[in-house]
């Protein structure tokens, strides 16, 4: 168990400071403008909640900047909140749940919920040019997660094909990579 509210806040708060002009850059993400993505982190937001409580929301990720709220920087922030504060109930780590269509177990939905934070926090952080930063302990989780992904399940729909990182990088350059991003995009 470990705590998801330092990286929904810092997630919050560069969703906050996202622009209007901002919406229709690119992101690291390719099929993901920046608007897309701030509808992704919506959708997911509100599945990894109702994953930690065990209660069931069955639908796909959205990802289509045409279903984003118009009050985003609000409303957003407000589900990572609710989002993080899910997670510290030690009952959300235990048995199993289901996120995204999936059934898994608690503590799995856990770390895939920390994953999407941070992983899409790098990707709003690259995509609208503000700083990026996490805690190492979180970073940890993450590549743990991201490094027990085997080359036949980057098919594309949670990871791509993993990106060579030298072994020496920064452990957020390594996690990028493995996850199928380049550290340097741009």
């Amino acid at each position: 168990m470990f705590d998801l509210t330092p990286a929904a806040e810092r997630l919050a708060g560069l969703v906050r400071n996202v622009t209007d002009g901002d919406l229709l850059a690119p992101t690291p993400c390719p099929a993901y403008t920046v608007g897309d993505l701030l509808d992704h982190v919506n959708g997911l937001s509100v599945a990894f909640t109702m994953a930690a409580t065990k209660t069931p929301l069955e639908g796909s990720g959205s990802g289509d900047a045409a279903r984003l709220p118009l009050d985003f920087r609000e409303s957003v922030p407000a589900r990572l909140e609710e989002l993080a504060k899910a997670w510290r109930s030690p009952e959300a780590w235990d048995g199993m749940t289901r996120a995204g269509g999936v059934d898994l177990p608690g503590q799995v939905a856990g770390a895939v919920a920390l994953d999407e934070i941070v992983l899409h926090g790098w990707d709003l952080a690259k995509a609208t040019g503000q700083p990026f930063e996490v805690e190492e302990g979180l970073l940890q989780v993450v590549h743990g997660f991201v490094s027990s992904i085997g080359p036949d399940d980057r098919d594309g729909s949670l990871f791509g094909a993993a990106v060579e990182v030298d072994s020496n990088a920064p452990l957020l350059d390594r996690v990028l990579g493995l996850s199928g991003r380049n550290p340097g995009w741009a």
